[in-house]
């Protein structure tokens, strides 16, 4: 097939120039190396496609049909060229991103304005949901990578944690007695709790946290479905909320909400960069790992 294309090559640039002589100039070859190429062209056709003079060549009627699939075909193919090169060159493309919407808030969008001012011709896709969700978008090919709450413990991926965050407990006004001093688990177990929804990894984690010190039953007054809205629940008085402290710092340093000391921190976890082992990661994919973490050291 390759032989076949260069011959085609070649006898769209005699077509072009209508001349061998031409035509081998433009192609870097030898003029009998052209007209050789043409003959055998003609030769698996079984058809003449040109009509030879001493002033050059004209195509014949078959010549000219088949002159109008060559140039368009090879149009498409060095089309096809331009777009891979501008895909190296990282100025075409798109790069499809899994996040939860805390995360995206709080974390991401940093690297997203870096990374859209240095690639500004790669279109972002950003898919919304929880851990399981944005996971499943990766396992289906919807994403390309995703930035989750760690821990995740799954074989088929590659899981690099990128940020350290800590998960503490605050409230507001009618609660700051609380804060006087380190309380235990047990006074904290006795509190109206405000958590995020069970499927949130955030919340596995501390509820596997305090059953591993013997609390089992957790029944928070209020489950809900964004960190944000965990907050302000909690500056409304309605209960000691569990959230990350990396992301409530806006409502800690203005005195909105307070942090609950415990007398034992809950171990910190990460956010983590997730992507399938088994399938290869594209550049734009590669530069945007490299702005979360210019530590790391992926192949380019």
């Amino acid at each position: 097939m390759v032989g076949k294309l260069d011959l085609y090559r070649i006898f769209n640039v005699v077509s072009r120039n209508k001349s061998f002589s031409k035509a081998a100039t433009e192609l870097f070859m030898t003029q009998p190396a052209v007209s050789q190429a043409i003959s055998k062209l003609e030769k698996d056709l079984e058809t003449h496609l040109f009509y030879r003079t001493p002033k050059g060549v004209t195509l014949t009627n078959e010549g000219k049909l088949l002159h109008e699939y060559v140039n368009s075909a090879l149009g498409i193919i060095d089309a096809g060229e331009e777009k891979i090169l501008e895909f190296k060159k990282l100025t075409t493309g798109q790069l499809r991103i899994g996040v939860g919407d805390t995360i995206s808030r709080y974390f991401l969008l940093p690297y997203l304005e870096t990374f859209h001012t240095k690639y500004p011709g790669i279109k972002l896709k950003v898919l919304n949901g929880t851990t399981s969700e944005i996971l499943a978008f990766i396992k289906s090919g919807e994403a390309d990578v995703s930035i989750c709450n760690l821990p995740i413990r799954d074989e088929q991926l590659q899981v690099i944690p990128v940020k350290e965050i800590q998960d503490i407990f605050v409230c507001g006004e009618k609660y700051r007695n609380l804060t006087l001093k380190p309380i235990s688990l047990e006074l904290l177990m006795k509190m109206p709790l405000i958590f995020l929804e069970k499927k949130a990894n955030s919340r596995k984690y501390v509820e596997q946290y305090l059953k591993e010190k013997g609390y089992y039953l957790i029944s928070p007054e209020f489950e809900l479905g964004s960190h944000d809205l965990v907050l302000e629940f909690a500056k409304i008085n309605l209960g000691i909320a569990c959230v990350t402290k990396e992301f409530s710092k806006d409502y800690l340093e203005k005195g909105i909400l307070h942090e609950v000391i415990l007398q034992e921190d809950i171990p910190k976890r990460h956010i983590g960069i997730c992507y399938l082992k088994t399938v290869p990661l594209s550049r734009a994919t590669k530069k945007f790992i490299g702005i979360i973490d210019p530590s790391l050291n992926l192949t380019n």
